[in-house]
């Protein structure tokens, strides 16, 4: 079974793909019955529908190719809770060669555009308005209700009452509707960045905001020790409103303080402020703004800049309350130093005083921790109230604070990013990346999104892990258990891009028993905000069979590399209520029971240990896991270990798996580029390894290559072959940091150097000082570590103990 080919048709990645009938005998599976979903991915066939949906009465499904429908009745009956459903008048000319396409069985996944399409004119608009489409709900037939004609797409016929469903550029319904306001960017700057950094952060904010759909709407917010915040709509002079960085206001204060506040009587809907306009109100403003913001120096020698962090992002949510802002907005936060004062702060003014490390937070000696991370975790419940995302760029070379803020990032689902500097590519590329435009012109963005689920009576919802907000939304699906954001069949998301992964988690219901062979079906109701400002929902319907427990359907159906992902997600959640050596421990413990109900074997045993190849690298998976940064905490900050966890949270399985086991590529004289082991054995002189973790991209030169290169070899005419050699491992490592963000670190080192650390610290010391025979020659690795072979050896032998 290819779960790769299947997650291209339904953007689902099962861990078991056969479930069994009891709860007993899944809970004896181990790896929990779990689904990673990628709500808007990208399909190379996608219809997008330009009328409602057909809901089921009684459960709440959407019409999908498993409903079976009667035709000379005009009725459709829900495969969820086998409620009968009427068809609409717009469906009179349903038949079995007439059908929508929702009913198409290729069709797993479609796309409703609700309401009007949205805005037309993204870009440079002028004054004149689209024409508005006089009928926004369309049906699902023609206008004149005649059949006639058809239409192909992707090599299948439809009749021409598909056409309004199949419009693939998301015109649909209409030549256009009036131009109205775009989403809503408020920048907040950090003016206690060093001049340099300063200058490059305003350079590209400048490039940012010229670059705006004239819809968009800004504003500003600049901090040190005070919050100001500028006034867009005056041009006579910069006028500001201020606002002291120690002093933790409400919201509600704020707004009298901004004059914001919407007065009685007035019609709901986006006030008109001079603090936040429409680029094309204020572009000249802004742009003079931006220029005018000036470095603050440290107020004392040995003491750090002051920075009011958390006032300021205070300030920021409480102008876009006050502007009642209702049609997405970010919150972008740029910083490079930590919080001193105010509410959020995170580190003492003075030098003498370190800010908080590992040992720091799980000892108690803190000050300052617990309290910011309430502070923020108020501001991240706060966000998802009004729908408002929550971007972190953190450009230093010391922490600022990033843990602390990880509840409004991770539940909002912003954009997190560490880096440097602001003058560093990495910086520049996430950033312009966020702001980049679709195939029509507008912002490649969506805002405000909910995910609902539906299940047959089956199966029962125990929660979700990713970057999502329960909604408690309980129904008869929703299981007592909870793994994550759980109690609920609904989750917000204030954002979400086509990369977005969530894992879901499931059980078997205890209360109804259902039939081996019979098949079972989930549902994926994903509706938000598109970048043009429509309303859209995505659903995507999937089926799968019911086994009993002992059925080789099971292990046929086990997804490793989808289970490896899962069981990563759900130790780093683990990792919020236990310390590392604990995770670590209930690792092994779930490992030794899945060798022990999946391995072959005579029992005491070791040496007759078989895993089938369907089960044989998720063991391997385990042992990356184990070591990886996301749960070994040793040699990083909390801030890294923050940011690698959020972004392996929302990651999809094929990324995930880059981040708990790096890829290893061997370029040499021999021949092409080939994959080989992750182990010190690989370390070659006279090779090149490109090494990808997914956040770091690393050149590593054998010694031999790297005397060659400083010898100047590749610029001689007689050693083409090695130019060659040189520039292929480059080529390929460009295109992986072109193709990912946040964009990862690329580092270029020769063997036996500094920078080999990053390799070195990764591979499987297979070979280390403690060794008894090593080759002459070869890498030793200086580590206490055990290898993935002596892992494997103790595998064996408890699993065997039964």
């Amino acid at each position: 079974m290819d779960f790769v080919e299947l997650e291209a048709i339904e953007g689902l990645r099962w861990s078991w793909n056969s479930w069994p009938v009891s709860r007993t005998e899944s809970h004896d599976l181990v790896i929990p019955l779990s689904i990673m979903q990628t709500p808007l991915m990208k399909f190379t066939d996608l219809p997008l529908l330009s009328y409602d949906p057909l809901i089921c009465s009684r459960c709440g499904s959407v019409l999908n190719p498993y409903a079976r429908v009667d035709y000379p009745s005009r009725i459709w009956v829900c495969p969820f809770c086998y409620q009968k459903n009427a068809f609409p008048r717009s469906y009179a000319e349903i038949g079995e060669n007439n059908i929508p396409a929702e009913l198409f069985p290729t069709y797993s996944t479609v796309e409703y555009q609700l309401g009007h399409p949205g805005l037309i004119n993204p870009g440079r608009v002028s004054s004149t308005p689209g024409r508005v489409n006089s009928n926004p709900v369309h049906n699902w037939e023609t206008g004149n209700g005649s059949f006639s004609g058809s239409v192909k797409l992707g090599g299948l016929s439809f009749s021409s009452s598909s056409l309004s469903s199949l419009d693939q550029r998301g015109g649909g319904r209409g030549v256009g509707v009036a131009v109205g306001l775009g989403p809503v960017f408020v920048f907040v700057v950090d003016a206690s960045s060093s001049e340099e950094e300063l200058q490059a952060l305003k350079n590209e904010l400048l490039l940012i905001v010229a670059q705006l759909p004239e819809n968009a709407m800004v504003g500003l917010v600049v901090f040190d020790s005070m919050v100001t915040v500028y006034d867009l709509a005056f041009t006579d002079c910069l006028r500001v409103v201020l606002f002291h960085g120690e002093r933790e206001l409400s919201s509600s204060q704020i707004i009298d303080l901004l004059g914001t506040r919407q007065q009685l009587g007035k019609t709901q809907g986006v006030q008109k402020h001079g603090l936040i306009l429409p680029i094309s109100e204020c572009e000249f403003n802004i742009a003079t703004a931006i220029e005018d913001i000036h470095h603050s120096p440290p107020l004392k020698p040995g003491h750090r800049s002051p920075r009011c962090t958390g006032t300021a992002i205070q300030v920021a949510i409480a102008l876009l309350e006050g502007c009642s802002v209702h049609t997405g907005s970010r919150v972008m936060v740029f910083t490079s130093g930590p919080a001193t004062m105010g509410p959020g702060m995170v580190a003492s003014p003075d030098l003498n005083n370190s800010i908080r490390t590992h040992r720091d937070v799980n000892s108690g000696h803190a000050p300052f921790y617990w309290k910011s991370c309430e502070f923020y975790k108020r501001i991240s419940e706060k966000l998802m109230d009004l729908s408002m995302v929550f971007d972190l760029f953190a450009c230093s070379l010391d922490q600022i604070g990033v843990t602390e803020m990880r509840a409004p990032v991770e539940k909002s689902g912003g954009f997190i990013m560490l880096a440097e500097s602001f003058e560093s590519d990495q910086f520049r590329k996430c950033l312009r990346h966020i702001f980049r435009r679709d195939e029509q012109g507008f912002l490649n963005m969506c805002f405000d999104a909910t995910i609902e689920i539906v299940t047959t009576k089956g199966v029962k919802i125990c929660g979700a892990i990713g970057p999502c907000v329960s909604l408690r939304k309980k129904n008869a699906s929703v299981s007592d258990k909870e793994v994550g954001e759980g109690g609920t069949n609904t989750w917000k998301l204030g954002t979400i891009t086509d990369k977005t992964c969530i894992a879901f988690f499931f059980q078997v219901s205890e209360e109804q028993r259902p039939q081996p062979g019979t098949a079972f079906f989930i549902q994926f109701i994903t509706k938000y905000r598109h970048g043009n400002m429509g309303i859209r929902k995505r659903v995507t319907s999937a089926a799968r069979r019911w086994v009993s427990g002992g059925a080789p359907e099971i292990a046929a159906g086990f997804d490793q590399e989808t289970a490896g992902a899962v069981m990563a997600r759900l130790a780093v959640h683990e990792t919020g209520k236990n310390f590392p050596r604990e995770v670590v421990r209930w690792l092994d413990k779930e490992l030794i029971r899945f060798a022990s109900k999946f391995g072959d074997y005579i029992p005491e045993d070791p040496s007759s240990f078989r895993l089938s190849t369907n089960f044989s690298l998720y063991p391997q998976f385990m042992y990356h896991l184990r070591r990886s940064q996301f749960i070994d905490v040793f040699n990083s900050s909390p801030d890294e270990t923050t940011f690698f966890q959020v972004m392996l949270n929302r990651e999809g399985v094929v990324g995930s798996l880059i981040m708990i086991q790096p890829t290893l590529s061997q370029y040499s004289f021999d021949g092409p580029p080939i994959p080989v082991l992750l182990d010190v054995c690989s370390l070659s002189p006279d090779v090149i390894l490109l090494f990808d973790s997914y956040f770091y991209v690393v050149i590593h030169y054998g010694s031999k290559i790297a005397q060659w290169k400083k010898l100047g070899y590749d610029r001689d005419p007689n050693h083409e072959s090695f130019r060659k050699l040189l520039e292929a491992p480059e080529v390929e490592a460009e295109q992986l940091v072109s193709q990912r963000i946040p964009v990862p670190k690329l580092i270029k080192c020769d063997q036996h150097s500094s920078q080999a650390r990053f390799l070195l610290a990764k591979l499987n010391p297979s070979v280390t000082h403690k060794s008894t025979y090593v080759v002459e020659g070869s890498e030793v690795i200086m580590t206490d570590d055990v290898s993935l072979q002596v892992f494997i050896e103790h595998l064996q032998e408890l699993a065997v103990q039964g």
